[in-house]
């Protein structure tokens, strides 16, 4: 179980691209068990200048599971188990504004979970919780990502609502402009469950989208070709490296558990009676809800 209060330990999620930084040491591959599956693949856990790391490919290595087959209830336990305490989610994004263009990276506040194929909770029967999403992502690690951006000239955004869509096909236009008349930012297939359980899991978490093409609500969108796709998903994989080094340093100082609250996420969350809660959960909960099951 995750001691909250100690050296964090910083865990990223997204591309395996993410994980060739220059200065990260001591690195090793290992298998993280589940008891909620098995995860995307293996876990990367090295050190950035004194800062433990620990990186999760999120469709595994080569990009071999679809969006609605990741299995994010054991990704999220087995980061808790690895020691991981902050959580910085880094995924593509189509944009919905045309003020976001390629390239940006837009420091997510608010979700809006359009999915409905995808286990969202680890609770359940026999041990049922409701925790808050009211703010689902954490200000103080936004605040570091934010400061990196600005060090980097890196174009972003500080908030903004992510569309979370089931996929694997694309919006529709008519979806598309929906989604924009609600006010929505940017779109994706990834960031849920994945935002619910991390904070059910009481650890920081923190989106970073990158943008990068317009969703087809925009008039060239068809105009838009592969290589230029791949050209922003190369040049944004390259920011996204120099972020996560950047983010690091910043995060390493905390001594006492998150001032937002993302750690005691659960103080107030649990429902069922402890004369009624099922064993058999309560021992699949024990690194994600430990803390407050003792």
């Amino acid at each position: 179980m995750t001691n909250n209060s100690g050296t964090p330990v910083i865990g990223v999620i997204g591309g395996s691209g993410l994980y060739e930084i220059d200065g990260l040491t001591d690195t090793r591959w290992e298998t993280m068990d589940s008891p909620f599956g098995t995860p995307s693949d293996q876990m990367l856990f090295g050190d950035l200048d004194g800062q433990p790391m620990v990186f999760l490919p999120r469709h595994g290595r080569g990009h071999r599971i679809p969006p609605s087959g990741l299995n994010y209830r054991a990704n999220i336990d087995a980061l808790k188990r690895a020691g991981v305490t902050e959580i910085l989610s880094v995924s593509a994004v189509g944009s919905l504004d045309a003020d976001l263009p390629p390239g940006t990276f837009v420091i997510v506040d608010q979700f809006i979970d359009r999915t409905f194929a995808r286990e969202k909770s680890f609770f359940g029967e026999g041990m049922v919780a409701h925790v808050s999403m009211a703010h689902p992502t954490c200000g103080r690690v936004g605040d570091a990502v934010e400061q990196a951006c600005r060090d980097l000239d890196i174009p972003h955004q500080r908030g903004g609502t992510y569309l979370v869509m089931e996929g694997p096909q694309f919006s529709t236009r008519a979806e598309s402009e929906l989604y924009r008349a609600w006010g929505c930012d940017v779109i994706g297939m990834t960031n849920m469950p994945e935002a619910k359980l991390a904070r059910e899991a009481e650890m920081c978490y923190c989106t970073v989208a990158m943008v990068t093409d317009y969703d087809c609500w925009h008039p060239h969108h068809d105009h838009v070709t592969v290589d230029a796709i791949i050209k922003v998903l190369m040049d944004n994989a390259e920011k996204g490296r120099a972020l996560v080094k950047a983010v690091a340093p910043r995060l390493s100082g905390r001594t006492t558990a998150c001032d937002r609250g993302c750690h005691a996420a659960l103080e107030t969350a649990l429902i069922t009676h402890p004369d009624v809660r099922d064993p058999g959960m309560l021992a699949k909960l024990d690194a994600v809800a430990g803390r407050v099951l003792a």
